[in-house]
């Protein structure tokens, strides 16, 4: 148990059972009335995003969420397996909790998989991955990087848009956030 004084970004919450983690919280002291704690709160398992507001001082449960950077070794079929690399435990992962993850994973990456008494709750991957583009239209004479983009297939099978420019086997970094392009790697 915790109080909303304790609230900070990235904190796990039990509330009527499901598991919501804190995005952003603000504690507010109005000239009149009590203090209060408003929160945008986002469910774990759903991904959905809800605003949330708590009186000053009111005791919140906390849920235990274990987060360990493990290695992704390869997909199975249907699920994912990631490795522990301290002791060497292996651990299969569905699709749904992996998510948009997969179409930037290569195998031997490392990601953090956050566990709550063993379920699997979500894969998080470093904010950008380089990888290589596997096929992608030929620029064309007079294309320049202020021009537009076009699509480019990458090494795990995601499509981003790219400048004109770059060609087939070029490595870029891509944010694993929304899947843009940040630049040529060389």
């Amino acid at each position: 148990m915790a109080t909303t004084n304790d609230l900070k970004n990235g904190i796990v919450l039990n509330i009527d059972g499901q598991l919501w983690t804190v995005v952003e919280f603000q504690h507010v002291k109005p000239g009149k009335g009590p203090a209060f704690v408003r929160t945008k709160l986002k469910n774990v398992m759903s991904g959905k995003v809800v605003d949330k507001t708590f009186n000053a001082g009111v005791k919140v449960e906390t849920a235990n969420v274990d987060k360990r950077t493990m290695q992704y070794l390869y997909n199975d079929g249907t699920d994912f397996v990631f490795m522990d690399p301290d002791t060497y435990d292996q651990i299969t992962v569905s699709p749904a909790t992996v998510g948009d993850a997969a179409k930037y994973m290569l195998e031997n990456q490392d990601a953090i998989v956050a566990r709550n008494e063993g379920v699997v709750l979500y894969i998080e991957l470093p904010a950008s991955v380089v990888l290589e583009i596997t096929y992608t239209e030929p620029g064309l004479q007079g294309d320049r990087s202020t021009g537009g983009t076009k699509p480019a297939t990458l090494e795990t099978g995601a499509e981003i848009q790219v400048p004109l420019f770059l060609e087939t086997g070029t490595r870029v970094k891509v944010d694993t956030r929304d899947g843009s392009y940040l630049g040529r790697v060389n």
